[in-house]
């Protein structure tokens, strides 16, 4: 069955709600966070990211609890989109570590620099070790932190192999690794490109986005590994090989025709 997309005007209207949308985040960075304390802080984050989902028609399916209250937990999840960042967010609010390109994007780029990311600029390996710093005060400290570790974004059809290196914040800090699969699926349960984002500008893969009728979103935590007594090398591979199994396994259930498709299916 092919899938409609809105018209340009319905497209434009809901591209425009979330401008404002991002405006109102970026006011609430910048007025409010520095009176707030950490708990409103991360509640706002997370009612903000909630709503952006809403407007852009995207619908997050989580299964299993992505972290603890307490914090001291490094989200591992594969990398499709700029939405990524905001999808954990609705789930559990975090700190992420992004490469620092990101920090000059429009509009996304205040949000999550209001927000606490940590940002590492990725041609100079010298800057890991201090991001794993930055990253390990926050954990201790009770934050949760996430990373992509594949280093870049893919289509979602696959994995790349997982960089070890800023899986070491969680080792000093004695916690745990919660990989998290994240698979977009469009109505008819089929894989979505919509969301990816590849060499085209934010601008194009946002108006891509706001031209889909629906999306959704499988957010899939996969139980916590933790992360005393071992290699970081050890851990990456375990983490890449839980997401690994459960992009599979979620695939497999949700393909088109198949009964869990049928019964998750919009009427």
């Amino acid at each position: 069955m092919p899938v409609t997309r809105p018209a340009f005007v319905p497209r434009a209207w809901r591209a425009a709600r979330v401008v404002l949308h991002g405006v109102e985040g970026i006011v609430t960075t910048l007025c409010v966070f520095p009176f707030a304390s950490v708990d409103r802080k991360r509640r706002l984050v997370q009612r903000w990211s909630a709503r952006l989902l809403s407007l852009l028609h995207i619908d997050a399916r989580e299964r299993g609890r992505i972290a603890a209250p307490e914090g001291n937990v490094l989200v591992v999840a594969n990398h499709v989109s700029w939405l990524d960042i905001f999808v954990i967010n609705a789930q559990q609010p975090a700190r992420f570590v992004a490469k620092a390109d990101l920090a000059h994007w429009p509009l996304v780029g205040t949000l999550i620099r209001g927000s606490g990311t940590i940002f590492v600029e990725r041609a100079r390996r010298s800057d890991t070790r201090r991001v794993n710093a930055c990253a390990t005060q926050a954990l201790l400290g009770g934050d949760v932190v996430a990373v992509f570790p594949e280093g870049t974004t893919t289509d979602g059809s696959g994995l790349l192999r997982f960089h070890a290196s800023l899986l070491q914040p969680i080792i000093d800090s004695n916690g745990s690794v919660v990989p998290v699969a994240l698979r977009y699926t469009d109505v008819a349960g089929a894989r979505s490109m919509a969301p990816t984002y590849g060499d085209e500008s934010f601008g194009v893969s946002f108006w891509r986005v706001c031209g889909e009728r629906r999306l959704f979103v499988d957010v899939i935590a996969t139980p916590p590994i933790a992360a005393t007594a071992t290699h970081r090398r050890e851990l990456a591979r375990a983490a890449e090989d839980a997401i690994r199994t459960a992009l599979d396994a979620d695939a497999a259930a949700t393909a088109p025709g198949t009964r869990a498709d049928r019964a998750g299916s919009p009427p």
